[in-house]
C-alpha cells in the first residue's frame, strides 16, 4: 500500500485511552497515537492538559487505509464508544480536555462529519443534542510514551478493566466484521 492511500483523522471523546483501544481492534487502522490538540499551549504535558487551562483536548490521531476501513465506519465507532451529547465530560472525566471533537484533516472529512451529525440529529439517535465540535486539525502534540498503547500494556489496571475494556468489547461485538484477523 502506498502512502497516498493512508488517511488521518483526529478524534476526541473523553480520555484518549478510551478511544485508542477500540480503534486498535479494527482492520484498516494502521496506527493510533494518543495526544493533545486544539489548545493554545505549545508542547503541553499531561499534567498541564489535565488542569483544563491549556485549551487542548485529549485526542487520538488515527492513520487508516480508507480502502479497507471507510471514514463512515470510523465515525460509526466514534458515536458508539462515547457520549457526544455531554459537554466537556465523559463519565467521571470532567473538563474541556475531555470534550467531544472531530479534528478533520480534509474538507471531505469535514463534510462527512457534519453529515453524520445531521443524520444522527434528524433520526434522534440520542435523547439530547450532539455537542461534538467539528474543527480543522491543528498542531498535534504526541502524548507521553506511557500513554501510548495504554490498554494493551495495562489491561489489568482498574480504569482499563472497568472503563476501557467494555468499550473494546462493545466494538468487538458490534463491528465484528471489521476486526483485525
Amino acid at each position: 500500500m502506498s502512502d497516498e492511500k493512508i488517511e488521518q483523522i483526529t478524534l476526541g471523546g473523553g480520555c484518549f485511552w478510551c478511544l485508542e483501544a477500540p480503534y486498535q481492534q479494527l482492520e484498516g487502522v494502521l496506527d493510533v497515537t494518543s495526544g493533545y490538540m486544539g489548545g493554545k499551549v505549545k508542547n503541553p504535558g499531561y499534567r498541564e492538559v489535565c488542569s483544563g487551562l491549556t485549551g487542548h483536548a485529549e485526542v487520538v490521531r488515527i492513520s487508516f487505509d480508507p480502502t479497507v476501513l471507510s471514514l463512515n465506519q470510523i465515525f460509526e465507532v466514534f458515536w458508539t464508544v462515547h457520549d457526544p451529547t455531554t459537554l466537556n465530560r465523559q463519565g467521571n472525566d470532567v473538563g474541556s480536555q475531555y470534550r467531544s471533537v472531530i479534528f478533520y484533516h480534509t474538507p471531505a472529512q469535514e463534510k462527512t462529519a457534519r453529515e453524520h451529525i445531521d443524520k444522527l440529529e434528524k433520526a434522534k439517535v440520542f435523547s439530547q443534542p450532539i455537542v461534538t465540535e467539528v474543527k480543522p486539525a491543528v498542531e498535534f502534540y504526541e502524548a507521553e510514551d506511557y500513554h501510548q498503547d495504554y490498554y494493551l500494556n495495562n489491561p489489568s489496571q482498574p480504569y482499563c478493566t472497568f472503563i476501557v475494556k467494555p468499550k473494546v468489547e462493545k466494538v468487538k461485538r458490534i463491528f465484528s466484521d471489521q476486526l483485525k484477523k
